[in-house]
């Protein structure tokens, strides 16, 4: 069986993070927060017992205040049926193994535990990617990753199934921010945590009329009315609960005590029979 190719350089992945937390740019990871206690009240329950997975947990304090911290190393810190509210935070989409920190996070819960995920996916930084590989194929004849391949909306809902979650629900939430140049965007990146830490990358540093060439680009194809640059961010929210006998299930085929037709009051038709005039 063979091995999948890795996605993320952890170590240059801790440096950026290292470095960003001197003065981070968390403004995406606030406006999270924000989503998450809407979310949390929707669910209407009260939770005693929340960890969090994330690199960056001052903007969560107020939403999860006492929750278990923890990093989204390989292996989390988490014991097994110790909590009811387990939250992923900003960092699932760097994740080599996402399935697998799905799974640590849904073994964390206990029964009808909730677990909730929140990431970037889509669309975001599409504007950026397409004028870097355009650039970059101009002056060089070639492409090298330098934008996080982004997960699309149905695929990461399908891992909370595969980590054996029920009721899985996955949407996402389109956030669109504008800098006054593309250069602008990659120091607030920088300052996230979220610069280039793909393990396939290149090693050396990108030529400075590579980087003119795509601001140039960027500027040009992706411009507001006011002439400032425009940023897609989609941040993916995935939730799951923790299998309980109480929680719903769906109904098995053929146990419907009543039929379609019956509720819009019309015919109904055999399959491959014309209905009558």
């Amino acid at each position: 069986m063979s091995t999948p190719p890795k996605l993320t350089d952890t170590e240059a992945l801790a440096r950026h993070r290292a470095r960003a937390a001197r003065n981070p740019a968390l403004f995406l990871h606030e406006d999270a927060a924000d989503e998450l206690q809407e979310r949390l009240l929707e669910v209407n329950r009260t939770f005693t017992k929340p960890a969090l997975v994330t690199n960056f947990p001052d903007p969560f304090a107020a939403v999860l205040p006492g929750a278990k911290v923890v990093a989204d190393s390989e292996v989390l810190d988490l014991e097994p049926g110790a909590h009811d509210l387990v939250v992923h935070a900003m960092c699932l989409h760097w994740a080599n193994d996402p399935v697998g920190q799905i799974v640590q996070g849904a073994r964390a819960l206990a029964p009808d535990g909730l677990f909730v995920a929140v990431l970037f996916g889509g669309q975001t930084l599409s504007e950026l990617r397409a004028a870097l590989a355009e650039a970059e194929i101009a002056a060089t004849g070639g492409l090298s990753p330098r934008v996080l391949p982004m997960g699309e909306i149905r695929d990461l809902g399908a891992l909370l199934a595969r980590a054996g979650l029920a009721l899985p629900v996955a949407d996402a939430v389109r956030r669109k921010v504008t800098y006054a140049d593309p250069l602008r965007l990659m120091a607030d990146l920088r300052a996230m945590g979220e610069a280039n830490a793909l393990d396939t990358r290149l090693r050396r540093f990108t030529r400075r009329g590579v980087i003119l060439d795509a601001a140039r680009r960027y500027a040009e194809g992706f411009a507001e009315p006011d002439g400032r640059i425009r940023a897609t961010f989609d941040m993916v929210w995935l939730t799951g609960w923790k299998p309980h006998p109480s929680q719903q299930k769906p109904l098995k085929p053929g146990s419907a005590a009543h039929r379609l037709a019956d509720a819009l009051h019309t015919v109904e038709t055999p399959a491959g029979e014309k209905p009558g005039r």
